[in-house]
């Protein structure tokens, strides 16, 4: 009788402190009536909006790039390898990687020259037979396109336009934020 009075006291106070269900709101799939929030507003009237039960957040949704039939399909290769190689973040290093990938696909026949990537659009023009298109949208870019941005005082940025996003050392879903100076493609 000892063994058994203390285990029926302690199973007794386990079934008091269990958590049973909650009813603060009364849910259920037969009610066809959404549930509201209540609540009294700066004049002191009593309103009620519905509560939201699912978040869909806007997603920003932007087109393929499309593969213009008019500029070099090595334009394109250089993407892909550039994509290849590209890391998950930015190391500064996007006007390297992006030469590295023009000449790996045979775009250009000599690695660039100039050191800052806002240079590089010029450079390409003039010693590279590239053309500045009327772009002025980067995501109106055609894949395999060089887009090149100012950076005031800075080295700027250069990126490759993808099927779906924007390579340079690093992969973006998006071009940068920077001024661009222009869009760059060899025909």
């Amino acid at each position: 009788m000892r063994k058994i009075l203390p285990l029926a006291v302690i199973l007794l106070c386990c079934a008091e402190f269990c958590p049973h269900q909650a009813f603060a709101l009364n849910i259920s799939p037969s009610t066809s009536a959404k549930p509201k929030f209540v609540y009294k507003d700066a004049s002191g009237k009593a309103t009620s909006a519905d509560v939201v039960e699912k978040y869909y957040p806007k997603k920003i949704v932007q087109a393929f790039a499309k593969v213009d039939s008019h500029i070099d399909p090595k334009l394109c290769r250089a993407a892909t390898i550039a994509e290849e190689r590209a890391r998950a973040h930015s190391h500064c290093l996007c006007w390297r990687f992006v030469k590295e990938a023009l000449v790996a696909a045979g775009v250009v026949k000599s690695r660039p020259q100039t050191p800052l990537a806002k240079q590089a659009g010029q450079e390409l023009v003039n010693n590279y037979g590239f053309k500045k298109l009327p772009v002025s949208n980067p995501y109106e870019a055609p894949v395999g396109a060089v887009l090149v941005y100012d950076g005031g005082r800075a080295a700027g940025h250069v990126e490759i336009r993808t099927q779906d996003g924007f390579v340079s050392d690093f992969r973006s879903k998006t071009p940068s934020r920077r001024p661009l100076i222009g869009v760059f493609a060899k025909a």
